[in-house]
């Protein structure tokens, strides 16, 4: 409350506002003496004799309500429990607000129905209202008037805003002692404009106030705020019975103003509205404000404009502003592309999709993309823009790269400086021009250093060997910046001590001309490059040119003759120069002489794959001939290989060659000195094959032979077929007797899986066995999980002539490896070549554009443990069945493909709509990675040690064999509705229980049938399991048969004995209850058994499973642990004494 010398204080001073005010409060008081200082002692005299709660604003309201002053005073005080009661107040004030609205609607006056015109009217310009408590309101909205004009938000655009109205807001009202207009002047001048109505002494209200006709603009949905004051009807006595505490809110839309001539049913209700807050006289006294602020919001709206109305039914309210506007995403940058602004949706969580321009040299990576939701506010961008060749990114723009730097393709990168020896002149450069003398190679990159020729090699040193030299250099002082340096080596023959000198090539009867820099004609033969010289062959090893290696031999060279070589440096800028090649010289002689050249080579006989062969010694054999090499290989081939024979004599057969066909024959004579040059070329073609001639009867014993061996397969295929069988007691008869046939010969369809992993690149495999979705055919519509390679949303897939599909979308998110590529694109390529009812289908991939997508169908009920888990116990065996029936059928159509899964289990199996369960998951590498149940093995890879087969665990031995193990305990997984298999046992303790022989014992309620088929599945002889295809027989003969799953009698009848013997703990050893539950690791109920009067196992073994669940045992999983271990043990004590079991 302010103290009454602060009340007093304002109207003590000459100011003029201060005068303004108090000829208010004085006119109020019903004070008539003239302004001045005895007129204020006057007034405050009463005040300042009263209690401290009489103010002006107390006098003020004694006078409008016609009651006495201390009356009013008195009950005006403030009340504590008053508070505590309001926002349970409030909700009974709209509960009661709502069912008279839906009573009474927007009542009509019956029997004289009005013209339009005449029942709306115009604003009455009154200074004062003449009902009670109205006039308290005024000063009150004042003062509220100065806080009530807030700003807006930049998201908000308003239509309306009663607050930036100079003049009166031009407002309908009806009927005409309803809504007021008041207009009044603040302290400073201002004036202010408010609308009020307190008509709570009357009943049955019925007071109209409606707007102007508002533009919609182009919104699709509206926001109106309403600020205003209410009286809390408690605070006026004798009003109980008509005050109301709320008013309602309407609309009407129009696409042009209607005027006056809209009826009150013609409106639509948008909602009944009370306030937070509601003021009494004491908050007048004391000037506490409060004021309410309520926003409606209205949608969607579609005609040009519309009117609000407001509807009093009998409260005392001043509407002090009204705020109708609309929401807007306002315009945005974002990975370099420009949102333009863009009005939100019609409804309150629709979403706008927005697609960006990209800045001023960029353009789309990917494209740019966000949605505006219902609040104005952007979500997370989609797609991007990067800056152009030449541009880099700065502040949301792409500006030039300066002078001295490059980009040289568009993307995220910065402008690198130019690389050594280049430079750029201007700006925006794409790439750096080399300078002077250097030079960048066409495969070089733009960002590497330009490079130059190298200097010569240094540094030769010669060694000649009779008629072969070795040559040997170092690299040369100058590599010219580069790393791809190679050696040519160019061979002259000098004619005498400095006579002139020519190629080696172009020797009189030389084939071949030669350029400076070794281009004669090489080939590949014998590991070495020749050079043709005449008949005979100058030889390079390893080659002549594009040596790596600073050293080459070369070979065949004449005898006592000069030699010059040449050897040049290159790299891959060499040939961009124009200066002359630099090279290192080096001379050499031959010594000692070969023999010379084999003449007179013939044919002595030919054959088929044989050809004798004579010659003359040489004319010139230059020493003792000890041999003679014969070089032979098929015509135009001696690039690809050839071969050699050596010979004592002057003759020689050379055989194992083919019929019919041209071969080229040399002879050359070795000494001491070395080899001579081979002979000229001799071309001699062998004998054709002569045709295979038959009489009649070979041919008939041939025919005879070959269907006698088509009838012995036959009948072979025949036999084993009968044998093929799954040899389980509640098959037929005629199957009782049959076992699992090893080497069953089986011929599936021509159809084989391919590994995607055996194709270099993976896009090639998964563009031959997918189908490409244009990404704009994919609508994402939520995200529904996460993986290791990105997100996993759920959308609609849009095919030309046919309905939206839902799908199931993987994403590669971004700054993936190449490893993860292939692994994600590999999956797809597994899935593209599967077409079957229970393995999921792939619909496509997306891998032109970004994000690469694999699209599969959509399954509603996810994966098969979390939907037993959310189930658990509302199905029938038989619909259990169903499920396993069908992850079987898929598993024998993966397996007749030649595919191993590797890792199935529940997990991997998705449910859809119809309960149709479908193998999934065929990446086994990847979701092991992440996978709790995974332990490494000595192979160094993962595997799912609970659900993997012994043989697989220990030898990595996969085969089709291992996944039914693995489907063996997807059974126990369904019948136990999603139980984690070995319960809390770690990996070890599994794989050594496992090999100790122990087996999953039955789930409870699981019929024996089913469990003696896991045990077989479970058979550590991996050839003793069953196939898929007959656990598919064996499952459909338990459906057409129920009675099996329900008969307790063939249980024991099944031939593989049940390997259960092994898997039953032995609990002798177990002395007291908390020893049992300490070796089931149910430790944690020991305090619940003793006060339950379980103190000896002979009490435990008659529990059943309501004991169990008396004890305060929840978790369905633990119950089932218990109750089985009872079980167990009760079976125990029936077969044999046990010393700690008291019964």
């Amino acid at each position: 409350m302010l103290q009454r010398q602060q009340q007093q204080q304002p109207c003590r001073d000459g100011s003029k506002a201060a005068t303004v005010f108090c000829r208010r409060v004085l006119r109020l008081t019903g004070c008539t003496v003239q302004f001045g200082k005895s007129a204020w002692q006057q007034c405050w005299q009463t005040s300042e004799q009263g209690s401290d709660t009489l103010t002006p604003y107390t006098l003020q309201l004694s006078y409008y309500s016609r009651a006495p002053l201390a009356h009013l005073s008195a009950g005006a005080r403030f009340n504590p429990g008053t508070q505590k009661k309001k926002k349970k107040e409030r909700r009974e004030r709209l509960r009661v607000a709502e069912r008279e609205s839906e009573g009474e609607g927007v009542r009509e006056e019956s029997g004289r129905e009005r013209e339009a015109e005449g029942d709306w009217r115009g604003v009455r310009e009154n200074t004062m209202a003449s009902d009670p408590g109205l006039a308290a309101m005024l000063l009150w909205s004042i003062s509220l008037q100065a806080l009530g004009t807030a700003g807006t938000n930049s998201n908000e655009v308003n239509l309306l805003d009663t607050t930036t109205v100079s003049g009166d807001w031009g407002w309908l009202t009806y009927p005409s002692h309803g809504w007021d207009a008041i207009n009044e002047m603040d302290e400073y001048f201002s004036p202010i404009h408010t609308y009020q109505v307190c008509n709570v002494m009357s009943p049955s209200q019925n007071n109209w106030l409606r707007t102007g006709w508002i533009p919609r603009e182009g919104a699709r949905r509206i926001y109106i705020e309403v600020k205003f004051t209410l009286r809390d009807c408690n605070s006026m006595p004798g009003v109980l019975g008509t005050c109301k505490e709320t008013f309602n809110l309407y609309y009407y839309e129009s696409d042009r103003a209607a005027g006056s001539s809209i009826r009150e049913n013609q409106f639509i209700k948008i909602d009944t509205i009370a306030a937070d807050e509601s003021f009494t006289g004491v908050d007048l006294g004391v000037r506490r404000l409060k004021l309410n602020t309520e926003v409606r919001g209205v949608g969607p709206l579609s005609r040009r404009g519309f009117y609000l109305a407001f509807q009093d039914i009998g409260a005392c309210i001043a509407l002090t502003s009204v705020r109708v506007y609309y929401k807007r995403c306002v315009g945005v940058s974002r990975n370099l592309a420009v949102f333009t602004d863009v009005v939100t949706g019609a409804d309150s969580s629709s979403l706008v999709e927005v697609r960006g321009q990209c800045v001023d040299h960029a353009e789309e990576r990917d494209t740019p993309k966000m949605y505006c939701s219902a609040e104005g506010e952007w979500l997370v961008p989609i797609g991007r823009c990067v800056c152009s060749a030449g541009f880099e990114e700065h502040r949301d723009s792409c500006v030039a790269c300066e002078v001295g730097f490059y980009k040289p393709v568009a993307g995220d990168g910065l402008c690198g400086k130019c690389p050594q020896h280049s430079h750029s002149e201007t700006r925006a450069a794409l790439a750096c021009p080399c300078d002077s003398n250097y030079y960048r190679a066409a495969d070089d990159p733009p960002a590497a250093p330009c490079s130059r020729p190298p200097s010569a090699p240094v540094n030769v040193i010669s060694s000649v060997n009779g008629t072969s030299v070795n040559l040997e250099w170092d690299r040369p002082l100058d590599t010219g910046g580069r790393s791809d340096l190679q050696y040519n080596v160019l061979c002259q023959k000098c004619s005498g001590e400095g006579g002139p000198c020519e190629d080696c090539a172009a020797s009189p009867g030389g084939a071949n001309g030669g350029k400076s820099s070794g281009g004669a004609s090489f080939g590949t033969a014998g590991g070495g490059v020749v050079e043709r010289l005449g008949t005979a062959a100058v030889r390079f090893v390893p080659r002549q040119t594009g040596l790596t290696e600073p050293w080459v031999t070369v070979l065949n060279l004449v005898a006592h003759t000069n030699y010059s070589f040449r050897i040049l440096a290159w790299n891959a800028v060499t040939h961009l120069s124009n200066e002359p090649s630099l090279f290192a010289l080096v001379n050499i002689t031959t010594n000692q002489a070969a023999p010379s050249e084999v003449l007179a080579i013939r044919q002595e006989n030919t054959s088929q794959n044989s050809v004798t062969l004579l010659w003359h010694e040489p004319d010139q054999p230059n020493g003792v001939i000890l041999e003679y090499d014969i070089k032979y290989y098929e015509k135009d081939n001696e690039e690809h290989s050839y071969s050699t024979l050596k010979s004592r004599n002057t003759s020689a057969r050379v055989s194992g060659l083919k019929p019919g066909t041209k071969y080229i024959f040399q002879v050359r004579a070795r000494t001491s000195a070395g080899c001579g040059r081979f002979s000229q070329n001799v071309e001699i073609q062998t004998g054709k094959a002569a045709p295979l001639r038959y009489n009649t009867m070979t041919i008939i014993w041939i025919c005879m032979a070959l269907v006698s061996t088509l009838v012995t397969f036959l009948a072979i295929i025949i036999c084993r077929k009968r044998h093929c069988g799954y040899s389980k007691a509640f098959q037929d008869s005629d199957e009782e007797k049959m076992h699992y046939q090893n080497g069953h010969v089986s011929f599936p369809d021509a159809r084989f899986y391919i590994d995607p992993h055996t194709y270099e690149d993976p896009c090639q495999a998964v563009h031959e066995f997918a189908r490409e979705i244009e990404a704009s055919r994919i609508k994402i519509e939520k995200i529904i999980g996460s993986g290791e390679f990105g997100e996993v949303c759920y959308g609609r897939m849009r095919l030309p002539g046919k309905r939206d599909i839902p799908v199931a979308l993987k994403t590669l998110k971004a700054g993936y490896t190449d490893k993860q590529k292939r692994d994600f694109l590999a999956e797809a390529s597994i899935m593209a070549q599967f077409d079957h009812p229970n393995v999921i289908r792939l619909e496509g991939v997306v891998t032109q554009s970004k994000p690469v997508m694999i699209i599969t169908e959509y399954m509603e009920n996810g994966s098969l443990d979390s939907f037993l888990r959310r189930h658990d116990g509302q199905f029938t065996v038989i619909q259990l069945v169903g499920l396993l029936r069908g992850i079987a059928a898929g598993m024998t159509y993966l397996s007749d493909l030649g595919y191993i899964h590797r890792d199935l289990a529940a997990r991997n199996i998705l449910v859809n709509s119809n309960l149709v369960c479908k193998v999934s998951d065929f990446g086994l590498s990847r979701v092991l990675e992440d996978d709790p149940d995974a332990a490494y093995t000595t192979s160094g890879g993962k595997i799912p040690i609970r659900w993997t087969a012994p043989e697989a665990i220990a030898y990595r031995k996969f085969s089709s064999s291992s996944d039914v193990w693995s489907y063996g305990v997807v059974m126990w997984e369904v019948m136990s509705y999603g139980e984690r298999p070995y319960w809390n046992l770690t990996n070890r303790d599994v794989i050594k229980s496992v090999e100790e022989g122990y087996r999953l014992p039955a789930p409870m309620g699981c019929p024996a049938a089913l469990h003696t088929l896991m045990l077989d599945c479970w058979q550590k002889d991996r050839n003793e399991r069953p196939r898929f295809c007959q656990i598919v027989t064996v499952l459909d003969k338990l459906i057409r048969n129920p009675e099996n799953l329900k008969s307790i009698d063939t249980l024991c009848s099944l031939n593989s004995p049940p390997l259960m013997d092994r898997a039953i703990p032995d609990f002798s050893s177990c002395n007291s209850v908390d020893e049992w539950l300490d070796t089931i690791k149910m430790g944690r109920y020991k305090d619940r058994f003793a006060a339950g009067g379980y103190h000896t196992l002979g009490h435990v073994i008659g529990m059943n499973q309501g004991d169990i669940q008396r004890l305060g045992v929840t978790l369905m999983g633990h119950q089932k642990k218990i109750m089985t271990s009872v079980q167990l043990m009760r079976a125990q004590v029936l077969n044999k004494s046990v010393p700690s079991v008291h019964v």
